[in-house]
């Protein structure tokens, strides 16, 4: 428990958007510490645009239910709803090119006994938004219902677009919100993952050829993991991702169930007294996985919570602060006997 305190405290005392010096030194710190544990560690540096992780939410909040307002005010006509959406999609192409803002991240990879088969990945940047993950979530799905009822509606000419579309204007409201700035520390999302990460390693026999991949930029549209598939073999990667002090574990998988790995970490959650739950990742949320899932990768993401967990994180309570860590050394148990049994180690 000391040593996951002390991750703990090191990285998720101040906020780390990425980029920044802060970013730097906890990736650095990542480093120290993974030598320590003899791993061969490398930076591999990627370039991204910062636009899709800034400003997709915003524009998808105000565009969407715009084009819905224009297919409800014309009676559903098809012409002024397809100018409406040629408009939208130019706005985001000049806001795309106008806000492009190229920039630089850098991906920690560390490997130990040779080319890894199973990777334990964690991401270390944090963001701050104005609306809690769990207000963007519930808007994405009310947003998303309200689309349909309202072309549905319209297009059947049944009297409940009109309430329809304010289901669909109350959806777009957290997404219009959803502005990235960096007031909080990011201890929950996710300096706590990072600790998981890191703990389990070492938890794990040093003879025993797993890696760790220390993303960057995951709060902007994956981008660190994005780079990482683009160049990398598909393999396992078992993603930890904001773990709270209270809750379940919660392993979340995206397509096509990873049963292998499902009944693994059943197993070993079951073996350390930890209680678990497997379920789809839920709308409106991206995790490292996704991306990987996306490059033929085997991969779920490990996290621990309840309800409350998703008020807090981006928010300006996800702080050191507002958790203990008492969560995470439960995870790192699970995830280092799920890796250990992955990489056929004894």
């Amino acid at each position: 428990m000391n040593r996951v305190n002390a991750h703990l405290a090191r990285i998720g005392a101040v906020s780390r958007p990425t980029g920044s010096a802060a970013c730097d030194d906890a990736r650095s710190y990542c480093a120290e510490v993974l030598t320590g544990l003899g791993f061969v560690v490398r930076e591999h540096s990627f370039e991204y645009s910062q636009f899709a992780g800034k400003w997709a939410a915003p524009l998808i909040g105000i565009g969407v239910p715009s084009i819905a307002t224009v297919w409800f005010a014309s009676h559903g006509m098809w012409w002024p709803t397809t100018v409406a959406l040629g408009l939208w999609l130019f706005v985001i192409f000049i806001a795309s090119g106008a806000a492009r803002l190229r920039a630089n991240g850098a991906n920690l990879r560390a490997t130990r006994g040779g080319e890894p088969t199973v990777w334990l990945v964690a991401h270390i940047d944090s963001k701050w938004q104005p609306v809690s993950m769990l207000l963007r979530v519930a808007g994405v799905i009310l947003l998303t219902i309200g689309v349909i009822l309202v072309f549905a509606s319209v297009a059947m000419h049944a009297r409940i677009a009109g309430v329809s579309l304010v289901i669909t204007w109350l959806g777009a409201l957290p997404l219009m919100l959803s502005v990235v700035s960096s007031r909080n520390h990011g201890t929950l999302d996710n300096a706590s993952g990072v600790a998981a990460v890191l703990d389990a390693a070492a938890l794990i026999a040093r003879d025993c050829p797993i890696g760790v991949m220390i993303t960057d930029a995951e709060e902007l549209a994956l981008a660190g993991a994005r780079a990482w598939a683009r160049e990398a073999s598909p393999a396992i990667a078992l993603n930890c991702d904001s773990v709270d002090d209270d809750g379940s574990l919660v392993a979340m998988y995206s397509g096509r169930s990873p049963d292998e790995i499902v009944s693994r970490l059943r197993a070993a959650a079951s073996t350390h007294g930890e209680p678990l739950r497997v379920m789809r990742l839920i709308p409106g949320i991206l995790t490292d996985h996704v991306a990987l899932a996306n490059a033929s990768w085997r991969t779920v993401t490990l996290s621990r919570g309840t309800i409350r967990t998703l008020q807090r994180i981006h928010t300006s309570r996800d702080t050191l602060a507002h958790m203990s860590g008492r969560g995470i050394a439960g995870a790192a148990q699970v995830l280092a006997r799920v890796a250990t049994e992955l990489a056929r180690c004894k």
